[in-house]
């Protein structure tokens, strides 16, 4: 079971308890603002972040080498979007965990990362094969 989506609104509810039982319903009020201010900029943030990704084509990323060079280990879904400003491609079926994305840049390299439960558990970059030159003969 994911304890992470447990414990904030745990959390909420006993910052709002500790603020009645010390300051009564001016610290509730103030508790309450300052909870709803949090999870108003978190809103925005989400909002703009898919904003920037729907101006882009799917699965487009300027340069898969600096995508590959800035992922980390446990990144959410979310941050990687906001990164190449652009939704990936879903590779794996709908509504199946784990989930596989893929971006791509116009040079055909590409990296594929897996989300499990929206955190980026690995990826890899893949880089098209280039036909060796032939060199003309003397």
């Amino acid at each position: 079971m994911n304890f992470q989506k447990l414990l904030v609104p745990v959390g909420g509810i006993v910052l709002l308890g500790l603020a009645w039982r010390s300051y009564g319903w001016a610290g509730v009020a103030l508790t309450g603002g300052v909870i709803v201010m949090f999870l108003l900029l978190h809103f925005n943030r989400a909002m703009q972040v898919l904003k920037r990704a729907a101006d882009r084509p799917v699965g487009y990323v300027a340069s898969a080498v600096m995508l590959n060079a800035k992922l980390k280990q446990g990144a959410t879904l979310m941050h990687v979007i906001a990164m190449t400003r652009a939704l990936g491609e879903l590779r794996s079926p709908p509504d199946t965990q784990p989930e596989l994305y893929r971006w791509t840049d116009t040079g055909g390299s590409y990296v594929d990362a897996v989300f499990n439960a929206g955190k980026l558990q690995s990826w890899e970059m893949t880089r098209p094969e280039t036909p060796e030159e032939e060199t003309p003969a003397s």
